[in-house]
């Protein structure tokens, strides 16, 4: 054998001999999925970065991804699918992980829970050591070293009940988490499926010409199809936003970013497998490009979109009194500008999907936070009927905002169409860092004063907001962060203005809290400033000036109940008075550590600003006797699943566990609308609740009776109604089955109910807030500038917590993201386009975390709940900014406070 052709390599894989043929040089995570099937096993980075792809070699824990298949010959390897079943550690591991919520989205799962069956077969390290090649962008891993110090013998938390509000449940969906089955967006795929691959510009701004694309794609072996704009019958645009579309599928004489799209290659996967961009007959000429708003709102700087002067996007507003007089005025004054990155979603899955042509229809398989939006898309793009369109999305791991712009789909569906399909897609992960949104970067330059009492006398706020070469979520950006700069506190004289600016950076996007996580680093750190001035404790001036029921918020909102900011705070008052004694003492020692401790509030309106904002949700009985809930809400790890089944099951009067479930699919789901804005909570959820009131009264006017205490049961071809002492029996026999075979159906909507803003901003944005307080304790190393987070304690109001395990998953997977932001995370183009330069926290970082559970009911919210989502991670990163101020006397004014910075600041006081 000479070592240049597919060699015969023979392991064992999960107890059964294997014989496989591989390429030279074949990575062990590619034969695995795409050779022998094993899909549990995951892929993020193909760089040893994430740890996703963890498998056991003879026992260790390895990356699939930088081992070659023939370095196995003779060997034992194990994934996560043969260990769930046959593995005592690992079955232990997936009772632990459900009764902790330790798997959300389920991406990084296999991984994590291989890497912890090698650490329970061992225990020759610390679970953190064992764990830690493994990235988790959902959990903040707390729950993750719970689950694993359960299995490891630490006693255990069995979750049991009918699933009643207010009780903690598994997720619904858990099982195939933790046992490998999940299918995300590249599990999908048929071994063997043609793989389209998209060629992107390597400049920020280029003009492009392509060469001889037809004796390419004719003369090159395994290529089945090249696509351009050319082949877009319908609108070579998209965008989230209809006034705001700007983006084209592909870039047509000069792109605006690099790794923007210009064509795609379809080929077969041996062909896709070797190919190299270098090989497409495309040629580039860089172009001068402006990467920041300050270079693109100058004169003589090339305009991205016409229509848009000055690169401005679009701007928005928000003004009640006279805030400039006020500040005037007033007897404290704060002032200061602030400045945030980009920042990458970080999820662990890559974009991906499958697409197949059936008759004169195409179906898209692709991971997705809002089906219906990318149906509405493709529907325009490829000038087609959406009846002939069908969206199946595919379990998504980790979106937090980025997935509900389109990506692979027009890509996948276009190469379906001229090919006759099927077709996959899998984006690298430097492509898929390139390519996908960001969070925006801010620049704000704010002013806040106070009285000599400490009463808040007078706020301005500029920011403006890089929003990369398309618009994205942008205007949403724009419009949200005025409406909440102010954070949750009463402001009589305020003025806010907020401007998106176009530059040749990637699309700035949505990514959990649209805007309002950078405007609160510059509101709650100024607020420790005036405090300070004041003499006044910072948790005091807080509670002084925090919003109550009855006061106007700064867009002359009123909430007659519900407001919770407060409650947060007074959860706070012994926590933070014990934090500051520890910092005491810890201080008193006068080392080269400091310990510091920070508080910080945020809000957040849950849903769209001042538009409609519908779900709809479709439930049913079969004449089985089977109950069946359509949940379209997409459920990308935050639990959605879960919690909307549990309001349906409240509302129908039934246990949890007996619904069976049918996720989004646009041919048979209704739409519940995107999962952004914290919104599926609050109106999905109301929705659920409706639909199952109208199916519980339809069922009850059956027997005659009209209880609130009345239980409903599936029977075999009857619903069971048990009033008391009493049992009625519906029968099912005989009715008349509808299209989707239901006997008895109920179908509802929600829409919260807004109103417009006026000119000035004024009128009701959203028909719910959220509310949070966060302290954070940190110790700085002042000789190296390094921080190292102690702990956090988290208040959150959520209205009324419908699972409180879910609502602490989504409190420390908020917190770590937070945490991110404003220590390390900082994206670069064409810098940081990997996991290994572009730095998250890993399960080492994220110290303990208290969560303290706030519930003051919403009178829209289904059952007084409130969104939380977004909320978590607005107050972290300026807790943990003052929390670093307060320990070494410095003002940090830039996120992220990386060493270098603080290392910087520290010099420049003169307090090392």
């Amino acid at each position: 054998m000479d070592g240049t052709g597919p060699q015969l390599i023979g392991f064992t894989l999960n107890g059964q001999s294997v014989d496989v043929s591989a390429a030279p040089g074949e990575r062990l995570s590619a034969t695995l999925r795409e050779r022998l099937g094993a899909r549990d096993v995951k892929i993020g980075c193909n760089a040893g970065d994430c740890g996703a792809c963890t498998v056991l070699v003879d026992g260790e824990s390895t990356c699939a991804c930088l081992m070659s298949t023939a370095q196995i010959e003779g060997r034992k390897v194990e994934t996560l699918a043969g260990l769930a079943q046959n593995d005592a550690d690992t079955k232990a591991l997936a009772e632990a992980f459900q009764n902790h919520g330790a798997a959300q989205c389920g991406i990084c799962t296999p991984g994590m829970m291989v890497a912890a069956t090698a650490y329970l077969r061992n225990k020759d390290s610390s679970i953190e050591d064992a764990l830690g090649g493994v990235l988790c962008r959902c959990t903040g891993y707390r729950k993750i070293i719970d689950a694993v110090t359960e299995a490891a013998g630490g006693g255990a938390v069995a979750l049991h009940g009918t699933g009643a509000l207010g009780t903690s449940i598994r997720r619904l969906d858990g099982v195939d988490k933790v046992e490998g089955r999940e299918s995300f967006g590249d599990d999908v795929a048929p071994i063997g499926t043609a793989v389209v691959h998209v060629i992107r510009s390597p400049f920020p701004r280029a003009s492009f010409e392509f060469g001889d694309l037809e004796g390419f794609e004719t003369h090159t072996d395994g290529v089945l199809a090249v696509l351009t704009a050319a082949d877009i019958k319908g609108r070579n645009c998209f965008g989230v936003i209809a006034p705001f579309a700007d983006q084209p599928v592909f870039a047509v004489a000069e792109t605006r970013f690099r790794g923007e799209a210009v064509a795609a290659v379809v080929g077969t996967p041996e062909l896709m497998a070797r190919f190299h961009d270098g090989d497409f007959p495309v040629r580039w000429s860089e172009l001068p490009a402006v990467m920041t708003p300050d270079a693109a709102m100058k004169p003589d700087a090339p305009q991205l979109h016409s229509g848009r002067s000055g690169n401005i996007m679009t701007s928005g507003f928000v003004q009640c009194g006279d805030a400039d007089r006020a500040l005037g005025t007033a007897e404290h004054r704060a002032t200061g500008q602030f400045d945030t990155a980009f920042v990458e979603h970080g999820y662990i899955e890559p974009e991906a999907g499958y697409a197949t042509v059936n008759g004169d229809r195409v179906e898209i398989h692709a991971c997705t936070q809002a089906p219906v939006m990318d149906l509405d898309s493709l529907e325009e793009i490829l000038a087609m009927d959406r009846s002939r369109i069908r969206i199946v999305p595919t379990a998504v791991g980790g979106g937090f905002g980025s997935k509900l712009d389109i990506s692979v789909q027009p890509y996948l569906a276009l190469a379906a169409l001229k090919t006759g399909g099927p077709v996959r897609i899998t984006y690298s992960r430097g492509e898929s860092m390139q390519s996908t949104t960001k969070r925006h970067p801010a620049q704000m330059q704010v002013s806040i004063g106070a009285d000599a009492q400490g009463h808040l006398q007078g706020f301005r706020f500029d920011g403006v907001f890089n929003t990369g070469a398309y618009a994205s979520w942008g205007p949403t950006v724009a419009n949200r962060v005025p409406v909440h700069a102010s954070g949750p506190y009463r402001v009589k004289d305020y003025r806010a203005e907020a401007v998106g600016v176009h530059t040749h950076c990637p699309p700035s996007g949505a990514f959990r809290g649209f805007g309002v996580p950078q405007a609160a680093i510059a509101q709650e750190v100024l607020f420790d400033e005036l405090a300070q001035k004041l003499g006044m404790d910072p948790l005091a001036f807080r509670e002084l000036n925090a919003l109550e029921n009855g006061m106007p918020t700064v867009c002359g909102q009123v909430f007659e109940q519900g407001v919770g900011i407060k409650a947060c705070f007074t959860a706070l008052r012994g926590p933070w008075a014990d934090a500051l004694a520890d910092a005491a003492e810890f201080n008193a020692k006068a080392g080269a550590i400091r310990r510091g401790v920070g508080i910080a509030a945020g809000w957040y309106g849950c849903g769209n600003t001042s538009l409609p904002n519908p779900s709809t949700i479709k439930s049913g009985v079969q004449a089985d006797g089977q109950i069946v809930l359509h949940q379209g809400a997409m459920d990308i790890g935050q639990g959605a699943n879960t919690v909307i089944s549990q309001i349906f099951a409240q509302a129908l009067g039934c246990d949890v566990h007996r619904l069976k479930l049918i996720g989004a699919d646009t041919d048979v789901t209704p739409d519940a609308g995107k999962t952004s804005a914290s919104r599926q909570t609050f109106v999905s959820g109301n929705a659920a609740r409706l639909s199952g009131l109208a199916l519980r009264a339809d069922i009850l006017r059956r027997c005659n009776i009209d209880s609130a205490a009345a239980v409903i049961e599936a029977g075999d071809g009857v619903i069971i109604v048990r009033d008391g002492a009493e049992v009625h029996e519906v029968s099912l026999n005989g009715l008349p089955a509808d299209a989707d075979g239901y006997v008895l159906r109920a179908q509802e909507s929600y829409d919260p109910p807004t109103k417009p803003l006026d000119k000035n901003g004024q009128g009701v944005p959203y028909a719910q807030f959220g509310y949070a307080a966060h302290l954070a304790v940190v110790d700085v190393d002042m000789q190296l500038g390094t921080v190292h987070p102690v702990r956090f304690v988290a208040a959150h109001d959520v209205g009324h917590a419908i699972n409180p395990m879910l609502v602490e998953g989504q409190v420390h997977g908020g917190i770590a993201q937070g945490l991110g932001m404003a220590l390390m995370e900082e994206f670069i183009p064409g810098r940081t386009e990997n996991l290994h330069d572009y730095l998250m926290p890993t399960i080492g970082d994220i110290p303990p975390i208290e969560t303290l559970i706030i519930e003051e009911p919403d009178a829209h919210g289904p059952y007084g709940a409130k969104g939380l989502g977004e909320h978590v991670l607005i107050p972290t990163a300026p807790a943990l900014i003052n929390a670093i101020n307060r320990a070494a006397g410095v003002q940090m004014r830039r996120v992220p406070v990386t060493p270098a910075r603080l290392r910087a600041a520290i010099q420049e006081t003169g307090h090392d």
